[in-house]
């Protein structure tokens, strides 16, 4: 398609100005800039866009030599927001980039996300506009440390909206086979529930001497205020202690204890081993459809795969 001659054109027709310090590449990009319609200012005006290299130092909204090239490569203006460079002349990662690191991570050990491979395959693969070390920086100094912020409530509409945005996720992933749990996550997978859920099913007791300062109860949903802090006060402090123990999300350890029927003990291993304590498989979205089935050989192939008190715990679980 021919180049748009409206291409560095404002909405309201009046042309783009563009300043760029003297140098190789203003010489690159001036044919480009004025192809499109747009202008390039011998000083810094005001209302001029400020072209900076990545890299180089820059003031607070320079905007990376990048964006003029990605425009004539898309032929179409594009927002300047995304091409905008940190004062240390960075291109600063957008909202969009956080969020596909966070899904691009989400599963991986310490120890690859440490590392430089995981980076490498990230980058080859154009996940963002940013070298692997850019993303493995900010993952590391900035993402990182907002997962491992417990959350900023005692509310138990609050945190049971915690668990009803992973149980979502849990219901809408199609079918998963024991294998692929294991492979995507040897230290950590994913699981939810409402705190009522959680709270019925956690089974710790003075005997559990791997949490000292845990002491839930079997109990139905709470009724009063009074209980229903105390129930999510203890499920807070259970879900910060594997955050922290695991350096996982709270997205993965809500996830992990819905596929272990909130089980504590078994969520604590499966997070560790990516597998079962008793040896079972976990559950998945398909297990728990097929058990909605009033369909006794489907029960009994659900029994054969779990055995009948995990089947039986389930049924409990499922209804709490």
């Amino acid at each position: 398609a021919a180049r748009s001659r409206s291409l560095f054109l404002w909405d309201d027709g009046h042309p783009m100005r563009f300043y760029l310090r003297p140098g190789l590449a203003k010489l690159r990009l001036a044919p480009l800039v004025l192809a499109g319609g747009g202008r390039l200012c011998r000083v810094q005006e005001p209302g001029a866009v400020l072209l900076a290299q990545p890299g180089e130092v820059a003031p607070d909204g320079a905007v990376s030599i990048e964006y003029v090239a990605e425009c004539v490569k898309r032929n179409q203006r594009l927002p300047l927001e995304p091409f905008l460079l940190a004062a240390r002349g960075r291109l600063a990662f957008t909202e969009a980039e956080d969020a596909a690191l966070l899904q691009a991570v989400r599963g991986q050990g310490m120890v690859r996300v440490s590392g430089r491979a995981l980076w490498m395959e990230l980058e080859r693969s154009g996940l963002t506009r940013h070298s692997w070390q850019a993303m493995r920086d900010r993952y590391l100094r900035h993402l990182l440390p907002r997962l491992w912020e417990p959350p900023q409530t005692e509310d138990p509409m609050q945190i049971r909206g915690l668990f009803a945005a992973a149980n979502r996720e849990f219901e809408s992933t199609e079918s998963e086979s024991d294998s692929s749990d294991v492979a995507e996550l040897p230290t950590q997978d994913g699981v939810r529930r409402s705190p009522g859920e959680t709270a019925s099913e956690l089974k710790i007791g003075p005997e559990d001497s791997a949490f000292p300062d845990i002491q839930l109860q079997r109990q139905e949903r709470p009724k009063s205020t009074c209980s229903s802090s105390n129930v999510v006060e203890q499920v807070v402090k259970t879900m910060e202690h594997f955050m922290e123990k695991f350096a996982v999300d709270l997205l993965t350890v809500t996830q992990a204890f819905l596929k272990n029927s909130g089980d504590v003990e078994a969520t604590s291993y499966f997070l560790q081993t990516g597998q079962r304590l008793d040896g079972y498989p976990v559950w998945s979205r398909e297990d728990d459809l097929e058990l909605q089935k009033d369909d006794e050989h489907v029960r009994n192939k659900l029994i054969a795969k779990f055995g009948a008190e995990n089947v039986a715990k389930r049924i409990v679980f499922r209804e709490s």
